[in-house]
């Protein structure tokens, strides 16, 4: 036990022992430069340093373009490189989907399936037939009464009816709200989540105005309805109708993605507009 405190107490020693580094002239032997030590301050700061020497160089590769150096590490063009390969790719998906469709209709004339004559046969009837068009032309009597209802009303009978039209918004997906609208944040939008490849449809008839690709909403899709309300659906997987395609509310439009620099997720960004202004989805539709 002696022995034991012995060797401790020889070791704190030599730990602890004060030495003197000095820096002298060489000529003159004039101290320049002296520095009290002992050997626990030199592993202390030894132990320091190498800790910010490594600190320092983890901090320098992970935030600096040092790391595409190291094996493992993508470069930034790289990926961007990546990405859009990826949508070129979708894109000449839908292009050759179109194609099959198309290349299906015209498979029965070339493989003979569909008769040349009856082709023939069709297109003659087209041409011969006769439309009578004094059965389509308005009878005395209804001149009259369409004149009537006109002087009642000061109005045409087709500015009533377009006066008249109720416009009945759906749901274009069913999901749950991560993020309802808020003007104040400028979020003038509902999203909705829901699983990759989950059918988006029109909220209502409407006509496509806008069908393609955002840099920070990616695929996008927008339909023009009755009453000049607009609706927009952004961060699409895939896009189902062209600007000017006519479509029904319910019918699907696109598929649930996460396209675009500004999606986190699978989800829809859904926005409402009327006369220019855009309107809380929820105060039309009820997304539970």
């Amino acid at each position: 036990m002696a022995k034991k405190d012995k060797r401790k107490g020889k070791l704190k020693q030599k730990l602890t022992d004060k030495y003197r580094l000095v820096v002298l002239n060489e000529d003159t032997f004039e101290e320049r430069f002296s520095l009290k030590l002992s050997r626990l301050n030199v592993f202390v700061l030894g132990g320091f340093f190498s800790i910010l020497l490594v600190a320092g160089t983890i901090l320098l590769i992970a935030f600096t373009p040092l790391k595409e150096y190291i094996p493992g590490y993508s470069s930034t063009t790289l990926k961007r490189k990546a990405a859009n390969l990826t949508f070129e790719a979708d894109s000449l998906k839908i292009k050759l989907a179109i194609l099959e469709n198309y290349t299906k209709a015209l498979r029965p004339v070339l493989t003979g399936e569909i008769q040349p004559e009856s082709i023939d046969s069709v297109q003659a009837e087209a041409r011969h037939r006769f439309i009578d068009e004094s059965e389509l032309a308005a009878t005395k009597e209804d001149s009259l009464f369409r004149e009537k209802i006109e002087s009642e009303t000061l109005f045409s009978i087709e500015q009533n009816a377009k006066s008249n039209i109720k416009i009945v918004f759906f749901a274009p997906l069913n999901g749950t709200v991560s993020q309802s609208f808020d003007a104040t944040s400028k979020h003038f939008a509902v999203d909705i989540t829901a699983k990759t490849g989950t059918p988006i449809k029109a909220t209502a008839d409407g006509t496509v105005i806008f069908s393609g690709w955002t840099t920070e909403t990616g695929y996008v899709i927008i339909l023009k309805h009755a009453k000049d309300y607009i609706s927009v659906y952004k961060h699409n997987g895939n896009l189902l109708k062209e600007q000017g395609d006519f479509v029904k509310s319910g019918e699907v439009i696109a598929t649930v993605g996460s396209t675009g620099e500004l999606s986190t997720g699978p989800h829809l960004h859904f926005e409402l507009w009327n006369g220019g202004y855009t309107v809380n989805p929820t105060n039309f539709i009820d997304f539970k």
